[in-house]
């Protein structure tokens, strides 16, 4: 049984799936402690423990953190995330992403910290011969994020061979919608995002979204994505954290539904809830973009106990919604 109160350090934070789960981490009995540059996480989003400001790569500042607060384990949300950008600028995604994750492997080897659970993403996957798509998928990633993702995973592997670190590396679909009760949101800038977009034109926030893709061999042409709840999101890494605390061995699973929903179907959804109409603008596919994503989440349900309770389009939007309405004001 673990004791009460134990630390977690929590990077990336201050971003939206980290402090979304250092809120879930609190009420489960845990101290979460983010560490966040603040590059592009927030430091408004950081309530449910301390903030400390530094970059992964600077072993003083990781180490003095992981020994000041006495951490039992580490969930490692901190990376950059846009797709295009990293295809734009890989540089930027290895030096960010998988430089500063070694770092964090040797600051945590250095302070004998051997728990990790690890933010990972269906980009890993690359196109997909089938779906759903299932953990055995061969993983060919098609661009720079996806890249350094897989890197990641490969190393806490060799790491857990070698040095004997215990992960769970969570690949994670669509990631959406907004706290139950307000109080975290989605928040990029630039927002790439379907579900933020479409709810920023309901809004008007924006003045159209651009569907990228519109002759795709889908019912209704466009793109189907798997999309989980942030807040689904956090329960699977608090499971995560639960079983590696218990002592059990290392694992990779899916995080999603089993289902996806078309953009044409996020946006009809957005009007529904909304009550006002969503500005849209055909636009040539983007490269590397596959017409269906969806994940086979049943490794997640047996191994722990996770199943998406809120991941339903109209949860997602509704949440989405309000939290947006609230901090446009």
């Amino acid at each position: 049984m673990r004791r009460m109160r134990e630390t977690i350090l929590v990077t990336g934070g201050a971003g939206y799936i980290g402090s979304q789960t250092c809120k879930v981490l609190a009420h489960a009995g845990y101290s979460p402690v983010a560490f966040d540059n603040l590059s592009r996480g927030h430091r408004a989003a950081v309530r449910w423990g301390p903030l400390v400001e530094g970059e992964l790569t600077n072993s003083a500042c990781l180490c003095a953190a992981l020994a000041k607060y006495r951490v039992a384990a580490v969930m490692h949300f901190a990376a950059y995330a846009d797709v295009s950008e990293s295809v734009a600028n890989p540089a930027l995604y290895y030096l960010n992403n998988l430089a500063g994750s070694l770092a964090l492997l040797e600051g945590m080897r250095e302070m004998r910290v051997s728990e990790i659970v690890f933010s990972s993403t269906c980009a890993t996957y690359g196109i997909p011969d089938e779906v759903p798509i299932g953990e055995t998928a061969p993983q060919r990633p098609v661009n720079p994020y996806g890249e350094t993702k897989l890197a990641i995973e490969r190393a806490l592997h060799w790491y857990g061979v070698a040095y004997g670190l215990r992960s769970v590396s969570l690949r994670y679909f669509n990631a959406a919608g907004a706290d139950l009760e307000g109080e975290t949101g989605e928040r990029h800038d630039p927002e790439t995002h379907l579900v933020p977009l479409v709810v920023q034109a309901a809004l008007s926030q924006r003045s159209q979204i651009d569907i990228f893709g519109t002759d795709y061999g889908t019912p209704d042409g466009t793109a189907i994505r798997d999309y989980v709840h942030v807040h689904d999101l956090a329960i699977a890494h608090l499971r995560a954290l639960e079983r590696l605390r218990a002592g059990g061995g290392s694992l990779v699973a899916n995080l999603g539904t089993g289902y996806g929903h078309s953009v044409r179907e996020v946006i009809a959804a957005a009007e529904a809830i909304s009550g006002r109409v969503v500005p849209v603008r055909s636009a040539p596919r983007r490269p590397g973009d596959p017409p269906t994503l969806v994940a086979d989440p049943r490794v997640a349900a047996a191994a722990l106990g996770w199943h998406a309770r809120h991941s339903d389009l109209e949860t997602i939007i509704r949440t989405a919604l309000t939290w947006h309405e609230r901090h446009s004001r």
